[in-house]
């Protein structure tokens, strides 16, 4: 063999070497134990269905109240023993100061101006019935609407998709505002398999065929990183690394309090997003909306 290759091969070989026993020293750590189960419920933001001229969106009505504590008795079968929610960690102190006084019996949640929000709704009152001690703050900055990709090329997949979709969802969201739908069964069509991968193909892969255009000015994007050749590329990665970020936030909470079932409560946009990136992950284990909620 040439002595001028063999200190390059074996330095190689070295290498490799030292990258195998990292990897599998890493592996090892991620796979140690039982894997901890996730649960990540697609929610409909409730505060922000409720439209006064309509009576049945009011998540505050004994009506909808004891079709939301039916619903919550279906979560609660599957036994979670951390709840988070789509609230960024900064508001965790106001978040466990109201959960305080709420679990104390000394507060009502139809006092807050945001009571009707999905996170006094369903994860105090879950968590309350469970005995919880904190409902978990893991949402990340980066919120945005997706009317901000308005322009360029094939733009009309985008748009038409979008119609189709409001189309589709339009009855289901009438008979919820007319009462004809149960909250629980609202929800429970929400994380149908069949809507929620519309919805990810709608936000995560039709965008991406639209090129050479613009987006709407968004405080929460960075202008100058976007790319116009990829502009629909370019939106869709705005709204996936706040997933990732979500992703990152839920790890290194379960780290650091080894919940192993978890319940995470997201806007429905999210779902398919979200168990995609835990699903490949070796240290959780998917759990589907199907295996507790009634389909019917």
């Amino acid at each position: 063999m040439n002595r001028l290759l063999l200190p390059g091969l074996l330095a190689l070989a070295s290498l490799f070497g030292c990258a195998t026993a990292q990897k599998s020293t890493t592996a090892s750590a991620t796979n140690a134990g039982p894997r901890t189960a996730i649960w990540v419920l697609g929610c409909d933001h409730l505060a922000q269905l409720y439209k006064p001229d309509k009576p049945h969106t009011d998540v505050l009505m004994p009506q909808r109240q004891a079709e939301l504590t039916a619903f919550n008795h279906q979560l609660e079968r599957f036994r979670p023993d951390a709840i988070m929610v789509e609230q960024l960690p900064e508001q965790q102190g106001r978040i466990d100061s109201l959960y305080r006084l709420y679990r104390q019996g000394q507060l009502e949640l139809a006092t807050l101006p945001d009571g009707r929000s999905e996170v006094f709704q369903v994860a105090f009152v879950l968590g309350k019935r469970l005995g919880h001690e904190r409902i978990y703050c893991v949402n990340a900055p980066g919120g945005t609407s997706q009317s901000i990709l308005h322009e360029g090329t094939n733009i009309e997949l985008y748009q038409q998709a979008t119609a189709r979709l409001r189309e589709k969802t339009k009855a289901v969201g009438q008979q919820m505002q007319s009462g004809s739908l149960t909250m629980g069964q609202y929800l429970t069509y929400l994380n149908s398999p069949a809507l929620v991968q519309e919805l990810h193909t709608l936000v995560y892969r039709t965008p991406a065929r639209v090129t050479h255009g613009t987006l709407k000015p968004d405080a929460m994007v960075d202008a100058g990183f976007i790319n116009p050749r990829y502009v629909g590329a370019e939106f869709i990665s705005v709204i996936y690394n706040r997933d990732l970020k979500i992703y990152s936030n839920v790890a290194t909470t379960q780290l650091a309090t080894g919940s192993k079932r978890i319940l995470a409560i997201f806007g429905a946009r999210h779902t398919v997003s979200l168990q995609g990136i835990f699903g490949t992950d070796p240290a959780f284990e998917l759990v589907p909306a199907s295996a507790y909620l009634k389909q019917k």
